[in-house]
């Protein structure tokens, strides 16, 4: 009898000002064209509009609907040179308006939580290392800071319900690396944290 895949969920965002074309949604497309290349590892692809009111209601969803043993959220920055792995995001300080022209009214991600900030049990460091060592066209980073906008809150989300099996992962436009070498950065990311969960 088959044994049932785990599953990995990866999300990238929408379009929003500045990015008309998200390379993180365009990255996480090839990727699922690729691959993760573990045959005991079923991969589900999630777009997420910019939006904080949706983000609040379907990240819930997506851990409740699929119980994956790693959810990694990929945004786009329009500083980042390399692939960023951010280690930690933060609950408050969320005043930049979304594509509705909104932000939430108490500047918070979730408001009945007293941390201010979650830091992934996932080495990055670990990762980075990994990721780093497979000879790719693209290198990876470690930040700290996730930027207080869509991406911190998404991620902020996802490791108020489970910081073991979270990521976050930034990626340059797309005129700095083209999407399959963005995508071969993340599946090498995403390969080593499956190995740090003994997966």
């Amino acid at each position: 009898m088959p044994t049932e895949k785990k599953c990995v969920v990866v999300t990238g965002f929408g379009p929003f000002k500045g990015h008309t074309v998200n390379s993180s949604w365009v990255s996480v497309q090839e990727l699922y064209k690729i691959g993760l290349g573990l045959d005991h590892i079923e991969l589900i692809i999630f777009e997420i509009p910019v939006i904080y009111d949706y983000v609040k209601q379907i990240i819930p969803e997506l851990w409740t609907k699929y119980n994956p043993v790693l959810m990694v959220h990929v945004g786009v920055s329009g500083v980042a040179t390399e692939i960023t792995l951010e280690q930690r995001a933060h609950n408050d300080g969320y005043t930049r308006d979304d594509v509705q022209g909104l932000f939430p009214l108490t500047q918070k991600c979730v408001d009945d939580c007293c941390e201010n900030i979650i830091v992934s049990s996932i080495d990055m460091n670990l990762v980075c290392e990994a990721v780093n060592n497979n000879n790719l066209r693209v290198t990876s980073v470690v930040s700290q800071d996730p930027g207080r906008y869509l991406c911190d809150f998404t991620y902020f989300q996802s490791l108020h319900i489970n910081k073991n099996c979270t990521a976050f992962i930034h990626v340059p436009p797309l005129d700095k690396y083209p999407a399959v070498e963005l995508a071969k950065g993340l599946q090498a990311a995403i390969q080593a944290m499956l190995k740090q969960l003994g997966l």
